[in-house]
């Protein structure tokens, strides 16, 4: 018998396979397997680092896939456009919500007949309305209450270029028989009178009564602009740069301007839209002034640098939405429209103008020349090019 050394493990016999080599137990769907024994091997799962192909870890040298640029730049530029269309659509309900659409154009009768184009009564008001005392006292306004017209303009838009033309607060007109704004109840005609005066009876409507009817041109839309919102509109687009033609000192408006180009601030602005005493011409020279600063002013709202810079577009808007009264019916599109125009009188494709005078009447007020009137509204009803002159 053989002896085995105590606390020595007994040697097992040796195989009895060719060759030394146990077989392998299969693995295949989980057989073969001894009892208890854990292989690590899961269906499915593949080690080594051959390829991205396998589940396994990725060591330092494998293979990375390239950014997929067109993908990246296809989604860029989609998120920037919704992001514009979201905001373009978002500035334009807040910016029609600020319109101050008061003026009924539909309460005015014995309307003229529309022609073609558009034409835009365009209105400065001496209004004080939310103005502080310090504001009046910097800005030269005075205290008055009420309010009056210190400047008139109609703007016609067509496919012949814009026409802007200019009508003096003295000229002499007849304010004919119309319903009141409040009371809705007739009244009679009032004769001969200053221009202005018709706003100071009875506000808008009674003013484009009026003018449609001294000129038998149809008013399409109506805008109007206070002192205050004058001013603030200036300051927000960064100042309006002009060429002043002559020194200008007029102590009622608070002018104190040299000759020679230079940007005016609202202050400076509206004295210069308000001066008259200083200039030969006062009234009539007056109204050109006007219309270079509203041309001017115009184009400069227009630029790039303010219309692509949110931070002077939107204070821009702001201060000029707030402070226009409009008709019930214009809309943003129709304002842009008549800036548009504006810019193209100062960029030379419009013609600018005073309505034509003959002389005095005989009250002292500026009598049209009836004659050209009549070709002028005749050339703006029909949309053809403007030959009449103020001169």
């Amino acid at each position: 018998m053989r002896q085995v050394r105590r606390g020595q493990a007994a040697r097992p016999a040796p195989p009895p396979y060719a060759g030394g080599v146990p077989q392998q137990p299969s693995y295949v769907d989980g057989h073969g397997e001894q009892p208890g024994y854990d292989s690590g091997y899961n269906t499915g799962r593949v080690y080594g680092g051959g390829g991205r192909r396998g589940g396994g870890d990725v060591g330092p040298g494998a293979y990375h896939r390239p950014p997929d640029w067109r993908r990246r730049i296809k989604v860029t530029a989609i998120t920037v456009t919704a992001v514009l269309l979201v905001t373009t659509v978002g500035t334009y309900f807040w910016a029609d919500s600020k319109l101050n659409r008061e003026v009924d154009l539909a309460t005015v009768i014995d309307r003229p007949e529309a022609g073609e184009g558009t034409n835009y009564l365009i209105v400065g008001s001496d209004s004080r309305e939310g103005m502080s005392d310090e504001e009046k006292k910097k800005l030269h306004t005075g205290s008055a209450a009420g309010k009056r017209t210190d400047s008139m303009m109609i703007l016609h838009t067509g496919s012949n270029g814009p026409t802007l033309i200019s009508l003096p607060r003295d000229s002499n007109v007849m304010i004919p028989e119309f319903k009141g704004s409040q009371s809705g109840k007739p009244r009679p005609a009032m004769g001969a009178n200053k221009l202005n005066a018709a706003y100071s009876i009875d506000g808008p409507t009674l003013l484009v009564r009026t003018v449609e009817f001294n000129t038998g041109l149809h008013i399409d839309h109506y805008v109007e602009i206070g002192f205050g919102g004058f001013a603030k509109i200036v300051d927000a687009v960064g100042g309006v740069e002009m060429d002043i033609p002559q020194d200008i000192k007029d102590t009622k408006s608070g002018a104190d301007l040299k000759k020679g180009r230079q940007t005016l601030n609202g202050e400076e602005a509206l004295a210069f839209v308000r001066t008259r005493y200083a200039l030969a011409g006062s009234d009539l020279d007056r109204t050109k002034n006007q219309q270079k600063f509203l041309s001017a002013l115009a184009n400069q709202v227009a630029t790039p640098g303010t219309v692509l810079n949110p931070f002077r577009l939107y204070p821009t808007m702001g201060a000029g939405l707030d402070s226009l009264v409009v008709d019930k019916d214009m809309g943003l599109w129709d304002l842009a429209s008549m800036f548009w125009a504006m810019k193209g009188v100062s960029g030379g494709e419009g013609t600018s103008m005073n309505m034509p005078i003959s002389g005095s009447a005989g009250n002292g007020n500026l009598q049209w020349d009836m004659d050209k009137v009549r070709t002028l509204v005749s050339q703006l009803k029909n949309d053809e090019k403007v030959t009449v002159s103020s001169d």
